[in-house]
């Protein structure tokens, strides 16, 4: 059974990019021995109990046997989808680069959704989603590519260039504030601070209760 690891959904029509609420939402998880000396998993040891990793190893474990069982997430496995926004969150989990997501890549990663994780790992994580071309900056058209990502998620939704660019124009004149046609770190992080409902969906409140929601979760395969 194929089973999508994000799942994410526009909930509403934007005028800006705030506007926009992008929702992941976790469903499993993988095999491998977690120790907690895995320097991937620190940020997140943290803030959950051994009894939560045992959890999220069981819920990563079934999303890494859902098409190949090697104890690896492969991005087909990540979601059904095949879009540019699933691929930029695979890329983020990815922390090693290597094409798969291991456990303690998958731990670490999604402790930046844990509702005490640090703002300011919320906020970085957000950038780099946008930041395609991986040079420090959002520009115009990578804003362009992934909204149109976000928004063809809905598929009763009809896209219109003009509605689109209305929504990258609008983001543009109240993040980019130097006029340079380009959003750097600062800039995000002053708009973000100045707009915290965009934290909302970058928070995955289940986290917090990880043997409550195993069972809700796993209903949702």
């Amino acid at each position: 059974m194929l089973v999508n690891a994000l799942h994410y959904s526009c909930l509403h029509t934007a005028n800006s990019i705030e506007d926009l609420e992008i929702v992941p939402c976790a469903h499993s998880l993988q095999n491998a021995i977690c120790s907690r000396t895995n320097p991937y998993i620190c940020t997140f040891s943290s803030l959950i109990s051994i009894n939560d990793v045992e959890v999220l190893f069981e819920l990563f474990q079934k999303i890494s046997r859902s098409i190949i069982d090697d104890g690896l997430i492969h991005k087909e496995e990540f979601s059904l989808e095949k879009n540019l926004f699933a691929d930029r969150l695979f890329d983020l989990f990815d922390i090693k680069y290597n094409g798969v997501i291991e456990f303690g890549e998958f731990v670490r990663t999604l402790g930046i959704f844990h509702p005490n994780a640090p703002t300011e790992d919320k906020i970085l994580f957000g950038f780099r989603l946008y930041d395609l071309r991986q040079n420090g900056y959002i520009e115009k058209q990578e804003l362009r590519e992934m909204v149109l990502a976000v928004l063809s998620h809905e598929s009763e939704l009809l896209l219109w260039d003009h509605f689109v660019e209305i929504i990258v124009d609008k983001t543009f004149k109240d993040v980019d504030t130097r006029g340079d046609g380009r959003i750097d770190l600062d800039e995000w992080k002053g708009f973000v601070l100045k707009n915290p409902s965009l934290l909302k969906n970058m928070t995955l409140p289940y986290l917090k209760d990880l043997n409550f929601s195993i069972s809700q979760l796993c209903g949702e395969l």
